[in-house]
């Protein structure tokens, strides 16, 4: 992380007095301040001055603090800074809005300095630690050699996972990538991948990818806050002009619950234990290429025997019939429901033998995950 001379803080107030007492008690400490007191001058001073820090008011006239984050949050160049929301109100709502906006804390009015600054080095703290964690996995994936294989996981090998998959790489350097991710003993983690270009250096970097699905998808952290994490990584490793898109699916057998992030890829499809196959359509940003990357995402509630496909877009397109995944998809639905009846196991094979027959050639790399809750 780049070393400064000291840290900046952008302090957000209609009330004067407010602000001055927040610029006097953080300025004696070291800290840089910059100060607006409405919503469009610290939106500006944001986009130039790209502070460490930003508090900022919720109750302004005009444009509101929710209003303010929101904007923030949408911009490349000010996505990733931490914002205290100060705030006189009380209502639980209101401060689960704040966090649900991206918020990192609150501080309530009347407020002391001594609070103030102790808040502001807790999350400048976690600021910093979580930017060095990004540098220094960026760092270790970068010394990755030609040694390093990644290795596809296999149903026997994750019997708890209960899953099954297709895969067949046209090319020894495949774009097409999956991984099983085992956070615990009931909460599984599945991740399909495909990577653009199969070039050799493709084969390295789902090495790279393994190394980063191990490190962020576990209890500590949300399906977004991973992919997230894995996405600013990515970006800072990936030769140019490389991205790949990803479904990450996340199923917690406990409490049934199912969720799917979707980073510029085709749609998950599910096919219920009593019900028609039908696609979970979710959109969202390539992996790899957007520091401020957005992923779609979903939650689902989930019942035994319920299954989800996961797979690469080279199941639905076709370059010589000018199919897209956008139209091919749907198009597939009907085939989902003639293999219902097979054991899971058998889904992945099925489905193939239905699309191509026993002798058929794909023309791309292909993946499918067959998973069922």
């Amino acid at each position: 992380m780049e070393q400064k001379q000291s840290y900046t803080v952008l302090v957000v107030d209609d009330n004067l007095l407010n602000l001055r007492l927040i610029e006097k008690a953080l300025s004696k400490e070291g800290y840089r301040i910059f100060c607006a007191d409405n919503g469009p001058d610290a939106r500006a001073l944001a986009q130039r001055e790209k502070p460490d820090l930003i508090l900022l008011d919720i109750e302004m006239p005009g444009e509101s603090g929710f209003d303010v984050i929101r904007k923030l949050k949408d911009g490349s160049e000010t996505n990733a800074i931490p914002v205290l929301f100060l705030t006189g109100v009380s209502e639980v709502d209101s401060k689960l809005k704040g966090f649900d906006l991206g918020a990192v804390d609150y501080i309530t009015k009347p407020f002391h300095p001594l609070e103030v600054l102790a808040r502001v080095r807790i999350h400048l703290k976690l600021s910093i630690a979580t930017n060095s964690l990004i540098a220094v996995q960026a760092a270790k994936l970068r010394q990755l050699t030609e040694a390093q294989v990644s290795m596809l996981p296999t149903p026997a090998d994750n019997p708890s996972a209960r899953f099954s998959v297709y895969y067949k790489a046209l090319e020894e350097a495949g774009g097409d990538f999956y991984d099983i991710l085992n956070i615990s003993e009931n909460i599984k983690g599945y991740f399909v991948a495909d990577f653009s270009g199969h070039d050799i250096k493709t084969s390295y970097l789902t090495a790279s990818v393994k190394a980063l699905l191990a490190q962020n998808c576990t209890p500590v952290y949300s399906p977004m806050e991973s992919m997230k994490m894995i996405n600013d990584v990515l970006v800072e490793i990936m030769p140019p002009g490389k991205y790949l898109t990803a479904c990450y699916m996340h199923i917690n057998r406990t409490t049934r619950k199912l969720t799917i992030i979707n980073a510029g890829h085709p749609p998950v499809v599910c096919l219920p234990v009593n019900g028609e196959p039908f696609l979970i359509k979710t959109e969202g940003d390539i992996l790899g290429m957007f520091k401020d990357a957005h992923f779609g995402s979903q939650i689902l509630t989930v019942s035994p025997g319920d299954r989800f496909f996961i797979y690469s877009d080279g199941l639905v397109e076709s370059a010589e019939n000018k199919i897209t995944w956008v139209n091919g998809a749907d198009s597939l639905l009907p085939v989902y429901r003639e293999i219902a009846g097979l054991p899971y196991e058998e889904a992945p094979e099925a489905l193939i033998d239905h699309l191509f027959g026993k002798e058929g050639s794909p023309e791309d790399d292909i993946v499918v995950l067959c998973v069922e809750v």
